[in-house]
This record gives C-alpha cells, sequence and structure tokens, in this order.
C-alpha cells in the first residue's frame, strides 16, 4: 500500500452527540471535516444514526478508534476489525486511526496504557497492524499518545515511534498536545521531539487542551481550551513539515458549539499563515 495525499484539508472538529443537532441544523463552514470514534456509532439506529448518515454524505469525515488495542497481549479481535471495515464503507470515511497503546487484555480496560518500549514491542505491534491493514484493505494511521509510565524502557519515546511506523509501513497521527504533556511528564524538549518525528508520515493532527495536575505533571483530558504553548508548536510542526490537516478535539466540559469553532477558527488562521508565507518564499524564489 503506497501513501496517499491528506485524506481531507484544513481544520477539523472531534464531533460529539452533545451538538449532533446543531450541527445537523446549521454546519459551521469554519469546519473542514469532522472525526468520529467508529465504536460510539456501529449498530446505532434512530434519529442520531441518521443525523450521522446526513452529514458523513454532505462532509469528508475520519474515525479514530478507542479500543482496537493495537498492543494487546491477546489476539486482535478481528470481527471487530470487519465491523470497523464495513463501518468505515458504508459511510465514505476518508482515513482510519488509532492509538499507539493498548486497552485490553482478557477484557476492556477502560484506558490507553503504554506499550513497553523495546525491539520485541516493535515487531508485536507492526505484525498486527499490518493484519489490520490487509483486512481493512486500506492504511491506518497511530497516534503518538500521552503516557505516564514507561514499563520496559529500552528505547526512547520517539524510538520507538519510528520503529513501529517503519516496521508496519503506517502513518502517523500527530497529537501536538501529546508532545507537550509528555516532554512536561517526562522532561524532554518537545521541539526536539517534534523535529525528530518522520513528518512524510503525517495523515493529519490532533490538537487540544489537558489538565495541570502538578507543576510536572499535566493530565490528558481534552476538558480544557488549547494553551498558547501547544499552538506555538502547532505553529512550529507547520513550519517544519508544511500544513497537514489538523482537528480540535474536546471531550469534557464541552462548551457551545460556536466557541469550539472559535479554536477551530484559530487552527485555520494558523493554517493560512504559513501558506502565505510559502506563496511569499516562493514567489522570491
Amino acid at each position: 500500500m503506497t501513501p496517499e495525499p491528506y485524506p481531507v484539508h484544513g481544520a477539523g472538529l472531534g464531533l460529539r452527540r452533545s451538538f449532533l443537532g446543531a450541527l445537523a441544523e446549521r454546519p459551521p463552514e469554519e469546519v473542514d471535516f469532522y472525526e468520529i470514534a467508529p465504536e460510539n456509532w456501529i449498530g446505532m439506529g434512530g434519529v442520531n444514526a441518521r443525523r450521522l448518515r446526513a452529514l458523513t454524505e454532505r462532509h469528508p469525515f475520519v474515525c479514530h478508534g478507542l479500543s482496537l488495542s493495537i498492543g494487546a497481549p491477546t489476539p486482535l479481535d478481528l470481527h471487530f476489525v470487519r465491523q470497523i471495515k464495513a463501518f468505515l464503507d458504508e459511510h465514505g470515511i476518508r482515513a482510519y486511526t488509532e492509538h499507539l497503546s493498548y486497552c485490553s487484555d482478557d477484557g476492556h480496560l477502560y484506558d490507553l496504557l503504554p506499550i513497553p518500549f523495546t525491539e520485541e514491542a516493535v515487531r508485536h505491534v507492526a505484525g498486527r497492524v499490518r493484519q489490520v491493514q490487509e483486512i481493512l484493505e486500506r492504511r491506518i494511521a497511530l497516534e503518538n499518545v500521552s503516557y505516564y509510565g514507561a514499563p520496559g524502557q529500552a528505547m526512547s519515546e520517539i524510538e520507538f515511534i519510528k520503529a513501529v511506523l517503519t516496521e508496519a509501513d503506517c502513518d502517523l497521527l500527530l497529537d501536538v498536545n501529546n508532545i507537550h504533556v509528555n516532554a512536561v511528564n517526562h522532561g524532554y524538549d518537545p521541539r526536539a521531539f517534534l523535529a525528530a518525528l518522520p513528518g512524510e508520515r503525517i495523515r493529519y493532527g490532533h490538537i487540544a487542551g489537558h489538565y495541570v495536575e502538578a507543576e510536572d505533571l499535566r493530565v490528558d483530558t481534552h476538558g480544557a481550551d488549547v494553551i498558547d504553548p501547544v499552538w506555538e508548536l502547532l505553529d512550529l510542526a507547520y513550519a517544519r513539515f508544511g500544513v497537514f490537516p489538523t482537528l480540535l478535539e474536546r471531550d469534557f466540559n464541552i462548551p457551545p458549539l460556536d466557541e469550539l469553532v472559535r479554536e477551530v477558527d484559530r487552527i485555520k488562521q494558523i493554517q493560512e499563515a504559513h501558506a502565505a508565507r510559502s506563496v511569499r518564499s516562493a514567489a522570491h524564489a
């Protein structure tokens, strides 16, 4: 499977049921694409299913999964993977992404747990990714996740991410907030981490807010506004890799849709500023 251009463009928003009705009535022009977790919609009927179908017929959508558990020690749930494929096909979903983590053993653990940063784990995860991609008949992208402990750390986080992406030949969902959170929690330079990522594998990006638990502890909640250091890191990512599609996540303390759209519009403003700089640079070349 060869890489394709970005599946969507511009600035996106994670769709939540709390504002599904408002989107159905008046979709904001500032939002170029939407993202959903397929687990929350597979098998759903009724008015919400009809509203979602109407939106996926009119707007570009991507999916960000919650329970594939790509790093789990137990076998992949192949029935679930086939359900995902059917959902992606039915709604014309442009891309499917998941977390570079695991959330199950004999049962679901309802949290995203860190995979040991080891060569054995690289081979284990990459083999599972290749299996998923074969069933889905499409490439997937894995998100650099936030984590609060690193069991069995034989290699660095950046080395582990790059090794998995290379071995599996899959793409990257670049979560900018997670870089900031991990940099604070684990004491590394977020700019250096960003610079080391394989930009050619970026499928699209996430940006979100987080919770400040302590001076040296950030918790990735998606429950607050995006802070300036994270916006600055997004700006730096565009400067290094070029403008890529980027989506705002908000899962808790969800404000009115108009307030979310203002943050989406800020993504768009940063993207447009970089596009304008590129045009000026080309004109003076």
